[in-house]
C-alpha cells in the first residue's frame, strides 16, 4: 500500500489508522507549498491534486473516509472494525458517515470562517451536532462496542480540530473522548516526520 500524505489534511487520519494498524505502507509526503500535488504524476493519481489518496494494488482511493473504510476492513485480525453482520458494524457505519456529513461540514465551517463561530446559527447547529456526538458516546471511552475502532480515528480526528478551535468547551466528554485518543502511540508517529 502506498499513502499519498501531506501534514495537517486529511491524509493524517488516513496514516493513523495504518499506523493503528501497524501494517507495512509506503509514505509519499508532498509538499503543498511547493505544490507538489499539482504535479502531472500525482495528477494521474488524484485527478484533483488532493489529499490522501491511496494506491493499494490495482484499487485507488481517493477520499479518507473510504480509505479508512478499506484498510480496516482490509485486516479484519486488527479488530478495527465490527465484524460485518454484528448490530456494532451499523453503528460503526453511522458513526462514520455521521462524522464526515455531520461533524466535519459543522468544523470546516468555523475553522474556514472563524468569525461564523459567534454566528447563533452556526453555533446552534454546531452544538446539536456536537450533543448527537456527546449522548452517542455516553460514559463510554469508544464510539462503537467496547474497542477501539477506525470510527475513532475519524472522529476523534474531527474533535481534535473542533478542540483546537475551542468549540468543545461545553461538551467536556468530547473534550476527554480527544485527549484521551490523541495521546495513542499511533498519533505521535502518525503526525511526526
Amino acid at each position: 500500500m502506498k499513502l499519498y500524505f501531506a501534514p495537517r489534511t486529511r491524509a493524517t487520519r488516513a496514516r493513523w489508522l495504518l499506523e493503528e494498524l501497524e501494517v507495512p505502507y509506503e509514505l509519499v509526503t508532498l509538499d503543498l507549498a511547493r505544490q507538489e500535488n499539482t504535479t502531472p504524476e500525482y495528477l494521474s493519481v488524484h485527478p484533483l491534486g488532493e489529499l490522501p489518496a491511496l494506491v493499494d494494488g490495482d484499487l485507488t482511493l481517493l477520499d479518507s473516509l473510504s480509505i479508512c473504510l478499506h484498510v480496516a476492513d482490509r485486516f479484519p485480525q486488527k479488530h478495527l472494525a465490527p465484524p460485518p453482520g454484528s448490530t456494532d458494524r451499523g453503528r460503526y457505519y453511522q458513526g462514520m458517515v455521521f462524522a464526515e456529513t455531520r461533524l466535519e461540514p459543522a468544523v470546516m465551517e468555523v475553522y474556514e470562517s472563524p468569525q461564523r463561530a459567534f454566528d447563533a446559527n452556526t453555533r446552534r447547529h454546531l452544538t446539536g451536532v456536537l450533543d448527537v456526538l456527546d449522548k452517542a458516546l455516553g460514559t463510554r471511552e469508544v464510539l462503537v462496542g467496547e474497542t477501539f475502532t477506525a470510527a475513532d480515528v475519524v472522529t476523534a480526528s474531527l474533535l481534535h480540530l473542533a478542540n483546537t478551535l475551542k468549540l468543545l468547551d461545553e461538551h467536556p466528554r468530547l473534550v476527554a473522548y480527544v485527549r484521551r485518543h490523541t495521546q495513542r502511540p499511533a498519533v505521535r508517529r502518525a503526525v511526526s516526520g
